[in-house]
């Protein structure tokens, strides 16, 4: 198979590469392994992860069409209140982590639609589900990859390759040279960057899952797992994993969470801005994708929580360049199912009894055959060795204060999330340092030495530290939507991202593009959190 961009990858910024790349005239092969595109936003299940101006500015244009079209979708399908249909700012499970928390169907009905005119007219063809298990190179350029799909090896060829894999997938198979886990601090000058690197230090895994509370019992069967995860207790965590008590990510210090399903809150009451309150001291309603009372009565006859909470974080074993990946992500299904289980048998409840016998798995919800996401929530990839590697003194608040992050004349976008690293393989807690308001790189997507493979997501040039604030929703769809433009921008103009990105006029005229498209280079004055 032949096309002008191969995107290998069909999450957020596999989806905003293609897309890019197509409204430039270009013909694109997306490939995606799962049932879904969308990636982190559907298949893996996790609302939005987003900063505190995203509704007036602060991601691109085509990240503000997928916003719009989700919120529009609710309003021509779904029976809403008056007041939930005719507000600006909808935000249908009334979640805190984000103030668009939704169900993951909507977004893939979303981005079906936004590459629906695309399939029509023949240039975008989407393999799915397609996983890369060769490639082949000349010199430093990738000649060719091969993909796994419907019982056969298909092999295909692009003048651009582009790895928006969730663990960056391309970079072995094409001899790409890239770094895993934790650099060392005397090897980047991070302040929270360990003494001593480790290649295999990285984030949990989490494989997350919808719930809702109803009448009778819907207690799974006991896992297999469950009495090692009942008793097991991290030693930073300060209490057993599978309770109420968990590090606070901010001061470290042991906090108690609660859990009350179906609270009869107003959902035009909650305030969904992390600079202002992390959301998560009452988990049912921190990361909540259905609040029924915006909903006309009786339509949904409980909330829908998304489950992405601290015990269901799997740190014991790297999953990425794992022997066997897939055993690592079966025992992090095995820890969620064991919290599933926690939750109606045993949890701790406000009345003083134990468990939630009511609380039914909505795996119709979230996709996967086992009740479960049908994808792994993957925080850390693979990340190239790049022109431009972001430091975590580039946007630190406590390091750069009042200058506000660092400018590149190279920026191709703008992001902002704290530094916000979960508990990792090698036994760290969490890292949670506050940021500026930050912008992308350019020589964050371009690899040291293949010339013709762009990162197009979490893999791009970051560090173990800055990957906590670079690998967000909005931020993985610049970085993609980039690639996919730079891609169609070398083609028209026949050069290499490199030498965009080092020869001043073509990196301005680069730029002055990604501005008609929609595309923010720089922030306003405000401050980071």
């Amino acid at each position: 198979m032949h096309a002008d961009v191969l995107v290998v990858g069909g999450g957020l910024g596999g989806v905003a590469a293609a897309l890019a790349a197509l409204r430039a005239g270009k013909s694109v092969l997306l490939t995606e392994q799962y049932a879904w595109l969308g990636g982190q936003l559907t298949s893996q299940g996790v609302p939005p992860d987003e900063h505190s101006w995203v509704e007036r500015f602060g991601v691109t244009a085509s990240y503000r069409a997928l916003r719009d079209g989700i919120r529009d979708y609710y309003r021509a399908h779904y029976p809403l209140t008056d007041r939930a249909r005719h507000t600006r700012d909808l935000n249908p499970g009334a979640g805190h982590v984000s103030r668009l928390c939704h169900e993951p169907r909507v977004a893939v009905a979303v981005i079906e639609a936004m590459l629906a005119p695309y399939r029509g007219s023949g240039r975008l063809t989407v393999l799915q589900p397609a996983v890369p298990v060769a490639a082949s190179t000349d010199g430093d350029r990738v000649t060719a990859v091969t993909l796994h799909f419907s019982g056969e090896d298909v092999v295909a060829h692009a003048p651009f390759v582009l790895d928006a894999t969730e663990t960056g997938e391309l970079l072995p198979l094409t001899g790409t040279e890239y770094v895993t886990g934790a650099e060392s601090q005397a090897e980047t000058g991070e302040p929270s960057a360990p003494a001593a690197g480790d290649p295999a230090n990285m984030q949990a895994l989490s494989v997350c899952f919808a719930i809702d509370h109803v009448d009778g019992d819907h207690t799974i069967d006991r896992p297999a797992a469950y009495d090692f995860w009942r008793t097991y207790q991290p030693p930073f965590w300060g209490a057993p994993m599978l309770s109420w008590q968990t590090p606070n990510p901010r001061t470290l210090q042991t906090s108690t969470r609660s859990f009350t399903p179906n609270p009869d809150d107003d959902p035009w009451l909650v305030n969904a801005d992390q600079r202002v309150n992390a959301g998560d001291s009452n988990l049912w309603t921190f990361r909540r994708i259905a609040a029924r009372r915006n909903f006309t009565g009786g339509h949904y006859p409980s909330d829908i929580c998304l489950v992405n909470w601290p015990m269901i974080d799997y740190f014991e074993r790297p999953y990425v360049d794992a022997p066997d990946p897939g055993a690592v992500e079966r025992a992090a299904r095995e820890l969620s199912f064991s919290v599933l289980y926690w939750l109606q048998t045993a949890a701790p409840r406000p009345d003083g009894g134990t468990g939630w016998p009511g609380l039914r798995l909505r795996g119709d919800v979230i996709g996967g055959s086992d009740g479960l996401a049908m994808a792994p929530y993957v925080r850390e990839s693979r990340r190239i060795r790049a022109e431009r590697t972001v430091l975590e003194q580039d946007l630190s608040l406590q390091v750069r204060g009042d200058k506000g992050a660092v400018s590149y004349d190279d920026s191709i976008g703008v992001g902002m999330y704290r530094i916000d690293l979960h508990p990792s393989t090698g036994g760290d807690n969490y890292i949670d340092v506050a940021s500026c308001p930050f912008e992308i790189p350019l020589g964050a997507l371009i690899p040291q030495r293949v010339e013709n493979l762009l990162a197009a997501g979490k893999n791009i040039g970051t560090t173990h530290i800055t990957n906590g604030s670079y690998r967000l929703h909005p931020v993985e769809w610049n970085a993609g939507e980039v690639a996919g433009a730079l891609a169609a921008f070398c083609l028209d103009h026949r050069v290499s991202p490199r030498a965009v990105r080092n020869t001043p006029p073509l990196l301005a005229s680069f730029q002055e593009r990604l501005i008609a498209e929609g595309v923010e280079l720089r922030w306003p004055d405000i401050s980071g959190y």
